[in-house]
């Protein structure tokens, strides 16, 4: 066991935020799981418990394994895992089933675990990455919009289409967090704009085709002009009940509130252990609880910020920025749904809401910023001569 903690590296912060919010997650997940048991019928208390408990050790065997890489090593894999990635979504995509009533193109199930795997959480961490790496490789050159097309918006776009149809909230925090990286790396301000001019005549034409052929192929446009129309006018039923659930949640917490396991509203709140976990941790832990959670939510971005800061080569900034503060992002827009700040998304809190495998990817994600910290691999590495904008090199020269 010492052993094991003396190969822990990198930034020690990161390493206890994400072990503390790892380790509270359990109490929440364990109290709001009972919604899932006594009114859905499925499983037991204990069970989604473990479940949670495997998902995290699994997690953070993720963590341990990729901080141990080093940074550059992920530009080559960036290349490599970006077919793939297009691959699994068109599958995804194509599948046109459903899981438990949901629509099944936004997961495909694990054969083996039995879990089901949400592929668009692998393709955001792998978009950020690849894009982390060109802005690395254009850095300090001259470059036009025509020359960038092709390798880097043409990836982008196609990830974003195969998600869109079934996931608007995945795609849209993507496409912002892309670009928000492409601004920090030096990408021209006039080329993103026409971006986000381009991004948003494609959704047009997406919704306006999806409107005049609605059999033409499966996607979701009803339920995000169900859950827009409910956010501004409150008319949508199902989502205003979910909205009325999370604020009574929150108003009848209190300052401290009313205890571990004590709250009232999970047996009425659906998805009280995953979209709206924040709000049954407000109502057992009042105004206390939940400042102290997004404080911790801070202190991870802070450390983010610090992290890519240290970094010693471009790519490990963008890197730790590229793949970190998405993570810290969706936490926001998940707090914010709960209270009303935001429409219904279904985007989880990362690290405490129960769920399958985004929970991976969200160490993963982890593991590539611990990566970027981790001063002894990046030194260690310094002198090498490896050409690591080509991946055949990294692989051959690293591995």
């Amino acid at each position: 066991m010492l052993a094991f903690f003396k190969n822990i590296k990198g930034d020690k912060a990161i390493w206890g935020v994400v072990a503390l919010l790892a380790l509270f997650s359990f109490l929440p997940v364990y109290s709001a799981s009972s919604n899932l048991v006594y009114v859905v019928g499925n499983g037991t208390n204990i069970g989604h418990l473990l479940k949670h408990g495997l998902l995290l050790f699994l997690g953070f065997g993720i963590i341990y394994g990729i901080h141990r890489i080093p940074v550059h090593f992920f530009k080559g894999l960036s290349i490599i895992a970006m077919p793939i990635v297009l691959v699994l979504l068109v599958y995804t995509l194509a599948q046109g089933t459903t899981i438990d009533g949901a629509n099944a193109s936004r997961w495909i199930r694990l054969p083996v675990v039995g879990f089901t795997f949400q592929t668009s959480n692998l393709a955001a961490v792998v978009l950020m990455i690849y894009v982390a790496r060109y802005l690395t490789k254009i850095k300090d050159k001259t470059i036009t919009f025509k020359e960038s097309i092709l390798p880097l918006w043409v990836p982008v776009f196609l990830v974003l289409i195969l998600i869109l149809p079934a996931n608007f909230s995945t795609a849209a925090i993507i496409f912002f967090m892309v670009l928000m990286l492409c601004f920090l790396g030096g990408y021209p301000i006039k080329y993103l704009l026409g971006i986000v001019g381009s991004g948003l005549l494609v959704l047009t034409l997406f919704i306006l085709t999806a409107k005049a052929f609605p059999d033409l192929f499966n996607n979701r446009i009803d339920t995000w002009e169900n859950r827009i129309e409910s956010f501004m006018n409150g008319e949508d039923i199902e989502a205003d009940y979910q909205i009325e659930k999370a604020k009574i949640a929150i108003a009848t917490g209190g300052i401290v509130g009313k205890g571990a396991g004590k709250s009232i509203q999970k047996n009425f709140l659906p998805q009280s252990s995953s979209d709206f976990i924040y709000a049954i941790i407000i109502e057992e832990y009042g105004l206390i609880g939940g400042l102290v959670l997004l404080f911790f939510y801070l202190l991870l971005l802070f450390r983010i910020v610090v992290v890519a800061n240290g970094s010693k080569t471009i790519f490990g900034k963008l890197l730790a920025v590229g793949v970190g503060l998405p993570i810290v992002f969706q936490a926001f827009i998940n707090m914010a749904v709960a209270v009303e700040l935001f429409p219904v998304t279904g985007q989880t809190l990362p690290l405490i809401s129960s769920g399958g495998t985004s929970i991976w990817m969200t160490c993963l994600a982890i593991g590539i910023v611990l990566s970027a910290s981790n001063k002894e691999i990046t030194v260690g590495k310094k002198n090498s001569v490896i050409d690591d904008t080509n991946p055949l090199e990294v692989l051959s020269g690293q591995l």
